[in-house]
């Protein structure tokens, strides 16, 4: 199969979807890839590296776009990439449809194949193509948190952890998966005082047993809520509904509960955010403030560490990725239940409910069945 990495070109988004070693092993199965100049620089590997893997390093977007059969990528294509993509073109890479009817209507309009990272998922119902770049957002939170916290960036002016005859800062976590405990370990590991809650007792004990003395745990539900937020000092959004859109927990009334300078991080802001007033911002510009509530919302998080979070993405997507192109994306998802299950749009149809529901298109699922 003809393999194209094109160079990531959403604001700030330095990852890159094959690193060397990815090549190399694309290589042994007989595979040619095609990578964009500089597309690896970000994450610390050059072009020659590439080479050396055995790359052909193309030198603009339009012409990897052109001769891939699988495009590979980090983040969903942007505008100006759709003219580009070819119809029947296998595109492998986090999409998250329920956040944009743009896109949606873009790639069933181009006939592509999309397979989306975020909904491949294991019998256990766990998904690991998200998991790693869940655990560096989950963490990233609780560092962009603690800094919007200083008054200088709009913040309260408090210190996460406190010092000596002063607390520390109250911490709110709504949701208990992966984003969510790492948040939370992160809160706990500076000396915060942290609430996570979650909709699930069983993971609520879970939780309970495995975090330090620092972290409580709570039942999710609007009351709850509701009276957290009036002294939380920093509310991560952390609830994530596989391939639909995230609930409005935090609605636009609730802001004038909390504190003057309350930080909010909505984690769950590419699936359309779990607080209401979040919409998504860039590295570049990363918060905005609502009635005095500082909201960082940026849909790349991990994007901002890429040499950490290339590494731990490339791990995981890859023996899927190989999948795909040693057997191509039909045999491939007929015999492998999670890729099949990445299967979002395919012969201009919506082949995942989520996707369907969240903006009232058709759901094709005889489509699937039929291919199985």
């Amino acid at each position: 199969m003809i393999i194209g990495v094109p160079k990531e070109i959403k604001n700030n988004e330095n990852r890159v979807a094959l690193t060397p070693a990815g090549v190399s092993e694309m290589k042994k199965h007989g595979h040619t890839v095609y990578v964009q100049a500089t597309a690896g620089l970000g994450s610390g590997f050059s072009d020659d590296e590439y080479a050396n893997a055995g790359a052909v390093v193309l030198g603009t977007i339009e012409e990897v776009y052109a001769i891939a059969e699988m495009i590979i990528k980090v983040k969903e294509p942007i505008a100006s990439e759709y003219p580009l993509i070819k119809k029947d073109q296998l595109l492998f890479t986090y999409f998250h449809f329920a956040s944009s009817e743009p896109l949606t209507h873009a790639m069933l309009e181009k006939g592509a194949v999309c397979l989306a990272y975020e909904t491949v998922e294991k019998a256990d119902r766990s998904l690991p193509l998200l998991v790693p770049m869940s655990e560096v957002a989950g963490r990233m939170a609780i560092q962009q948190g603690a800094k919007y916290l200083e008054k200088p960036l709009k913040g309260r002016g408090i210190l996460l952890g406190g010092v000596p005859g002063v607390p520390p800062a109250k911490v709110l976590v709504l949701g208990g998966g992966i984003v969510g405990t790492q948040a939370a370990k992160m809160a706990a590991g500076l000396g915060a005082q942290v609430t996570i809650m979650d909709l699930s007792l069983p993971r609520l004990r879970q939780l309970d047993d495995i975090m330090p003395a620092n972290v409580n745990t709570e039942m999710s539900n609007h009351y709850n809520i509701t009276r957290a937020i009036k002294d939380a000092d920093l509310i991560v959004g952390a609830v994530l509904i596989p391939g639909a859109k995230a609930p409005h927990l935090i609605t636009r009334d609730m802001l004038k509960l909390m504190r003057p300078g309350t930080v909010v991080v909505d984690v769950a802001v590419d699936q359309g955010g779990c607080i209401e007033t979040c919409t998504p911002t860039t590295h570049e510009n990363p918060t905005f403030i609502i009635d005095d509530i500082v909201h960082y919302c940026v849909a790349n998080m991990p994007g901002a560490v890429p040499y950490t979070s290339t590494l731990a993405l490339t791990n995981a997507t890859l023996p899927y990725a190989v999948q795909l192109a040693n057997k191509g994306w039909e045999k491939a998802c007929n015999e492998n239940e999670e890729l099949k299950k990445g299967l979002n749009i395919a012969n201009g149809k919506i082949l995942y409910k989520g996707v369907a529901e969240a903006w009232n298109l058709p759901f094709n699922e005889e489509l699937v069945l039929a291919n199985a």
